[in-house]
C-alpha cells in the first residue's frame, strides 16, 4: 500500500514518517519537493504516485503573519486541502488531515465537542476551517482530526521556545487566560497509524492530549520537569498583545475519539516527560 505524506520536516509529519511505516510504503514530500500551492503540482504528484492514503501534515502555521498574509495561508491550508480531496476522491483514496483547535472563538464553558459551531477569531483559524469544509464538501473519504497546542522534538514550538529563553533569562513573563491541551506530535502520529488501522473509521474528531493548563502552567512543567529554576511570571493576554487573537478557552473534548478507535490520549504531563526524555533533558 503506498501513503502520500506531505509536510514530512514539520513537527507531525516528522514523526508520521516512524509511526506510519509499518503500513506500507510511505513516499514523503516536503515544502520543496512539493509545493502546495502550487494546485498543478499537486496533481501531478498524487497522480504519479496513486497512493491508498494520503496524509496531509503539511501546513501554514505561522498564527501572527497570516493576519498580514491571508492569501498565503489560505493558500496551504484551505485550497491545498481541496485539491488534495478532490484526488483523493477520484483515486478512492483515503485523506488524513489535520485542523486545529483555533477554529473555535474560545467562549465555550466547556470543552468543545465536534458539533459545536465553529467561529475562527484569526485569519489562521480561518484557513484552517476553510479546508475542512473543502474537504468534507469534496465527498472523498477523510479522516481530519483537530488538535492543539502541539509540541515536540523537531520545528518550531513553545516547548522548545521555552527551553531555549530557559537558557538566556532568569524569568519569564507568560499568559495565564488561555487554556488548551498540550498535545505532543509523537502522540498524534500514533493515533494516526493506530486509527488507520481500523476499518471504515471517518469522519471528524478531536485529538489531544488528556488534561488542561495554561501557556504559563505548561511553562511551569516544563521547567520543573526539566530540572531548571526558571521564574514564570503570570500575565493577562492584554499584557502580551498579538497580531492574531487567540482563543482564551482551546479544550477539545476526545470522547468520539476515543470510543471510535478505543484509544485513550494519555495526560499531557506524560507526553511532556517522554519528549524530555528524548532531548536529553530528563532521565
Amino acid at each position: 500500500m503506498k501513503i502520500l505524506l506531505t509536510g514530512k520536516n514539520g513537527q507531525v509529519g516528522w514523526e508520521l514518517a516512524r509511526s506510519l511505516a509499518p503500513l506500507g510504503e510511505i513516499i514523503a514530500h516536503d515544502h520543496a519537493s512539493l509545493e502546495l500551492a502550487d494546485a498543478d503540482a499537486i496533481c501531478s504528484v498524487v497522480r504519479d504516485i496513486k497512493p491508498a492514503i494520503i496524509v496531509n501534515a503539511a501546513a501554514y502555521t505561522a498564527v501572527d503573519k497570516a493576519e498580514s498574509e491571508p492569501d498565503a495561508a489560505r493558500a496551504i491550508n484551505a485550497h491545498a486541502p481541496r485539491v488534495l480531496a478532490e484526488e483523493a476522491r477520484k483515486l478512492g483514496a483515503l485523506l488524513v488531515h489535520y485542523s486545529t483547535d483555533y477554529v473555535f472563538d474560545g467562549t465555550k464553558p466547556g470543552s468543545y465537542v465536534e458539533t459545536d459551531t465553529a467561529n475562527p477569531i484569526s485569519v489562521y483559524g480561518q484557513s484552517k476551517l476553510q479546508g475542512e469544509l473543502a474537504i468534507q464538501a469534496s465527498g472523498c473519504r477523510h479522516l481530519i482530526f483537530r488538535t492543539s497546542w502541539v509540541f515536540g522534538p523537531h520545528g518550531g514550538n513553545f516547548l522548545l521556545t521555552m527551553l531555549r529563553l530557559a537558557g538566556e533569562r532568569s524569568e519569564l513573563k507568560i499568559v495565564d487566560d488561555q487554556f488548551g491541551a498540550p498535545t505532543s506530535s509523537r502522540m498524534i502520529a500514533d493515533a494516526t497509524a493506530h486509527a488507520l488501522r481500523v476499518d471504515g473509521a471517518e469522519g471528524l474528531f478531536h485529538l489531544t492530549a488528556s488534561g488542561r493548563t495554561s501557556w504559563c502552567g505548561f511553562a511551569r512543567e516544563i521547567f520543573k520537569t526539566a530540572g531548571l529554576n526558571t521564574m514564570v511570571t503570570p500575565i493577562t493576554s492584554d499584557q502580551y498583545p498579538t497580531a492574531a487573537r487567540r482563543p482564551l478557552n482551546s479544550s477539545l473534548d476526545c470522547c468520539k475519539l476515543s470510543k471510535a478507535f478505543d484509544f485513550t490520549p494519555p495526560p499531557w504531563q506524560e507526553s511532556l516527560l517522554a519528549c524530555l526524555r528524548s532531548l536529553g533533558k530528563r532521565h
